[in-house]
Parts: C-alpha cells; sequence; structure tokens
C-alpha cells in the first residue's frame, strides 16, 4: 500500500515517519500518488551547512565528500549533527496518476518540504559544486508523496533567487500571523502602544524577510540585531528595522540589553532567525512579559528554551517555526519583489557565494 506521508519509503527503523527515518528507498520509480523531481539544485539549510564547514576547517572539498556520503548512505539529505536539511529545485518528469499536488511533467518547482524526508539520489557526484556556499549545482532526482508541497517557480524571478526565498518562506509568514495577532488584541483591549518586534539575525534570509512582514503585519516599532559591523551596516541601508544594533545573540545580557535599550522596554515578539546554538536565553530574557518568542532556527535548543524560560519565571509564549503557514510562498515572494531592501541583501547574499 502507498502511503500518502511516504511510510512506504522507509527502509530503517520500521514504523517511523520519513523525516525520522534514518534511511530512505529513493527508487526511481514512482507510485501512483508520487511526483519524481529531476534535480538542479539543492539548498542546504544554514545550520546544517555552517555546521559541515566548520568541522571541515572551510575544505570545500572535504564538505561536498560528507554530503555525498550522506545522501548515498541514508537516501536523503539530512545532517546526522543537525538533523537538517534544506531544499531543491528542479523540473518534473514524471507525476503519478493519483497524486494530488497538480504537477505536470515540465513544471519548474521549489519543493516546500525538508530534504530531511524527501528521497534523493544524486547522479553527477556534485562536479559543479565547490563546496562553499549553501546552494548546491547538481543532477539527480527526488521523490515527493501525497502530502508533500512544491510551489511552481515564478517566471519574472531568477530560480537562485526564488529558491533562496522559499527556502526560509515559513518564517515571514508566522511572524506576520503572530504580529497581527497582538496588534489585533491590543486595538479591542484600547492599547495605545506599538507591537514591537526584535528579529535576531536581521540581515540574513529569514531575518531580512520576518522584519519586512513584521512591518506590513502592523508593527510599531522593529528592532534588528546583528553580530557584526559590516551587517549593521547593510541592514541599516537596507531600511528594514527601525533599530539596528549589534550584539552576540549567545551572550543573553548583551542580547537582551541591546534589545530593551533600542526600544527602551522588552520587545513584544522576539524572532530568532540565527544558525547557531546558544541563543534561547538572550530571546527569553529580551521579550517582554506575555510576549511570544519565535524560534527558527534549527540550532535552537527547545530543551534549554523551556528550562531556560522556566528559570528566569519568564511569563512568554514560545513558538516552534515548522516552516509552513497557508500561503507562506506567496508571501514571501510577494516581499521580495515589493521590498528593495529585502531584494538588495538577497542579491548581495547570492553574488557573495
Amino acid at each position: 500500500m502507498t502511503s500518502p506521508v511516504g511510510l512506504h519509503r522507509v527502509v530503517e527503523p520500521a514504523g517511523v515517519l520519513p523525516q525520522a527515518a534514518w534511511r530512505l528507498d529513493a527508487a526511481r520509480e514512482i507510485a501512483p500518488n508520487e511526483v519524481r523531481i529531476r534535480v538542479e539544485r539543492l539548498n542546504l539549510d544554514a545550520a546544517s551547512f555552517r555546521q559541515l564547514s566548520e568541522k571541515h576547517g572551510g575544505d570545500g572539498e572535504k564538505v561536498r565528500a560528507e554530503v555525498l556520503e550522506i545522501i548515498a548512505e541514508r537516501g536523503k539529505m539530512q545532517n546526522p549533527v543537525t538533523g537538517s536539511g534544506g531544499m531543491l529545485i528542479g523540473t518534473v518528469e514524471e507525476a503519478g496518476r493519483r497524486s494530488p499536488l497538480g504537477l505536470r511533467s515540465g513544471d519548474r518547482v521549489a519543493t516546500l518540504v525538508s530534504l530531511t524526508l524527501t528521497p534523493l539520489v544524486v547522479t553527477d557526484g556534485l562536479v559543479r559544486w565547490d563546496g562553499r556556499g549553501e546552494q548546491v549545482p547538481c543532477d539527480g532526482w527526488a521523490i515527493l508523496f501525497a502530502r508533500s508541497i512544491a510551489a511552481v517557480l515564478p517566471a519574472d524571478l531568477d530560480p537562485e533567487l526564488s529558491l533562496a526565498v522559499l527556502d526560509v518562506c515559513g518564517a515571514p509568514a508566522l511572524t506576520a500571523r503572530v504580529v497581527a495577532e497582538q496588534v489585533a488584541r491590543r486595538a479591542r483591549e484600547g492599547d495605545p502602544r506599538p507591537v514591537s518586534v526584535a528579529v535576531v539575525g536581521g540581515a540574513g534570509k529569514s531575518g531580512s524577510l520576518s522584519l519586512a512582514a513584521a512591518r506590513r503585519a502592523g508593527a510599531g516599532r522593529t528592532v534588528g540585531v546583528v553580530p557584526v559591523v559590516a551587517e549593521r551596516d547593510a541592514l541599516v541601508a537596507a531600511g528594514l528595522a527601525t533599530e539596528v544594533v549589534l550584539a552576540d545573540a549567545r551572550d543573553p545580557v548583551a542580547l537582551s540589553s541591546a534589545v530593551t535599550s533600542a526600544l527602551g522596554v522588552p520587545a513584544d515578539v522576539t524572532v530568532v532567525c540565527v544558525d547557531v546554538p546558544g541563543c534561547e536565553h538572550g530571546a527569553v530574557l529580551a521579550t517582554a512579559d506575555g510576549g511570544t518568542v519565535v524560534f527558527f532556527s534549527m540550532a535552537t535548543s527547545f530543551a534549554a528554551a523551556a528550562l531556560g524560560a522556566e528559570g528566569l519565571a519568564a511569563d512568554v509564549t514560545m513558538l516552534v517555526g515548522n516552516g509552513f503557514v497557508p500561503g507562506h510562498a506567496e508571501l514571501a515572494l510577494d516581499l521580495l519583489r515589493s521590498e528593495p531592501g529585502v531584494r538588495g541583501l538577497f542579491e548581495a547574499r547570492l553574488a557573495a557565494g
């Protein structure tokens, strides 16, 4: 029996979903409710790429070799240390007659589900990738299940740019939802205070989109937190935040002080978009009682976040960004098109490799 969530592709261990599986069956032949994609490019998630690059001291050849080894061994791209993967773009080769995804042969698409649950085969040895960037040109195939998600690539945007945006499109969508709810609640309660939002990692992909989404959703004040002067200057030039501050997000006191100094009070909403561990306690400290912390980083320790909030007696709601919110792809692409600051940051990132 063919499972809509891909259980039939799980090789080991039995009885788990594809994301939790150690190994998947990535055979080329598809079931009636599956779709096969001819892969053109992978986008490794930031936490996974950072871990691999640091492990190998920036040696691109060794990074490439390990990525190939992971895919060959596991039938998918799932970093065994971070547990994360990324996403891909490619062209639909074949769509099963019972696939509900609405895709047709020849469609160029981006998958909006993680590589950690996507059966994947690479056939070119990643010979066109130097191992030094998150985007990986390649040849091979991938399988989508009935419950997978994919978006047809827009004709007006470069595919690499679309891939970079769609890789993080869940972040701005959930940020917009959380901010809009806060704004609406204050309006109902007759509270005139503007909703304030702090985005940790504000110059990055998900961070810049989240800042733009927060402003569009009605945030009155926004703070972008970055670790270095170059990112501060870039984010100031982009004009996406009311304030831009420097702080090491791994230093709880420094992060909290930077946000509170910029706003005069802790933030109502704090969004964590950095790809390094150890940022949980600072995010909690930077958030006002009754506020919300949204974690989008795959480097987050959710045990540390929960226990840290308890130890600080912090009355905050903590959300895990799961990467999916209805309409997330359309929102992110619209922000890219309509916000010159967002587009400039993305294009600069791609140009830098």
